[in-house]
């Protein structure tokens, strides 16, 4: 008996190729002699016959002989294990003969992956300390692709400007200025309006807490060394990365999805001078202004909370504010901004450069923007803060 699939072909060729099937029974005892080509674009032909010998297998013994085959992939041999599966799940003896050293080799590496453990559960998942330390492993992979990643940003922008203006070529003040209307123009209000509250909220609880003590008027050192120091620019820093950081992500990996990016390289442009470049002098320059803005804004909240809870007068608060504080705690909180504005923006480039081609990769980039940046931002700041301490600033 003949089991054929597949049309008549012309060729000789062509009939060598269509795998085939021949079955012979003697008594209880069927064999299956395969042949021809049983790769990916041919057993579709002999699908169905093959599923229909599956359903037809009794409890005798199987005889299958595959010296006929004349190429064989993943796909054929994937066919065949179906088949032996099939005839050892019904108490079949199945005995395979005549197969090449690839087809042994795909067939055992089948077996293999498609092995399920002996007592019928499913594969077990790694022991939650191996899980862990293969995520702590992979953190730190990812974390000295994102650094390689800045440093090269950083030093392409640096480079860039370098080489532009040793060239005479203008670098495109247009472009920095709009960025810096964006970025910096644009986020006044919101900036402002949340520096105020955290001021007024912090002078209201510190005085809540000093009036104890008889203490009142030290909310003003409180205050200021907080703000000035810490608060100020810290809170801007956080605002920004969460506007404009998001933004740039956003921007950049939009471009990269419609290959924008690659078009600029094709037209012979510098991505990064043409992109990055602008963002980063933007948020360098807007950064220590939106700053020194948050710093007037959170006293100001501070100086009316004090006036309305505490009865210290405008005019008192600033006395006190003169003598609590001077210049290097001024310079103690802007000396942080050029540094922040500097991981806001290359972080943000590196995840915008690191967009797919889907918006569920737009959306995951621009989240990992906000987060990394944020908390870069965070352990920027400690880290000033123990290096003042140490140098007594």
């Amino acid at each position: 008996m003949l089991i054929n699939a597949g049309k008549q072909a012309n060729g000789a060729d062509a009939e060598e190729a269509r795998p085939s099937i021949v079955a012979t029974e003697s008594g209880t005892a069927l064999s299956y002699a395969l042949s021809g080509s049983w790769t990916t674009q041919t057993v579709a032909l002999v699908d169905r016959q093959m599923r229909e010998i599956e359903a037809q297998i009794g409890a005798g013994p199987i005889e299958i002989d595959a010296s006929g085959i004349t190429k064989i992939d993943t796909a054929g041999a994937w066919l065949i294990e179906r088949l032996l599966v099939a005839a050892r799940q019904r108490g079949s003896e199945v005995g395979l003969q005549g197969q090449s050293e690839a087809a042994t080799i795909l067939l055992e590496a089948i077996r293999e992956a498609s092995r399920a453990p002996e007592d019928g559960s499913s594969i077990r998942p790694p022991a939650f300390i191996i899980a862990v330390l293969e995520g702590i492993g992979r953190n730190v992979y990812a974390m000295r692709d994102d650094f390689l990643a800045a440093m090269n940003i950083l030093g392409a922008t640096i480079r860039g400007a370098q080489m532009k203006l040793g060239r005479g070529h203008a670098v495109n003040m247009a472009a920095i200025f709009h960025q810096i209307d964006r970025m910096g123009v644009g986020a006044i209000p919101v900036v402002v309006l949340m520096s105020a509250i955290v001021g007024a909220i912090v002078a209201q609880q510190g005085a809540f807490q000093l009036r104890y003590f008889g203490a009142d008027i030290f909310v003003v050192d409180l205050v200021g060394i907080l703000v000035l120091r810490e608060l100020g620019v810290l809170m801007t820093a956080i605002m920004v990365a969460g506007r404009s950081g998001s933004a740039i992500t956003a921007e950049i990996g939009s471009m990269k999805m419609r290959e924008e990016v690659d078009a600029l390289k094709v037209i012979g442009l510098n991505p990064i001078g043409v992109l990055v470049f602008p963002r980063l002098v933007a948020l360098a320059i807007a950064l220590p202004c939106l700053t020194i803005a948050a710093n007037f804004a959170a006293l100001a909240g501070a100086i009316l909370v004090s006036w309305f809870y505490s009865d210290i007068a405008p005019a008192a608060f600033i006395d006190r504010l003169r003598v609590s504080i001077d210049l290097s705690t001024i310079f103690a909180g802007l000396i942080k901004a050029p540094f922040m504005a500097m991981i806001i923006g290359i972080l943000a480039s590196v995840e915008g450069l690191k967009v797919g081609g889907s918006a569920e990769s737009l959306g995951r980039h621009v989240t990992a923007s906000v987060v990394k940046s944020i908390f870069v931002v965070v352990i920027l700041d400690g880290l000033f803060a123990m290096f003042f301490a140490a140098i007594d600033f």
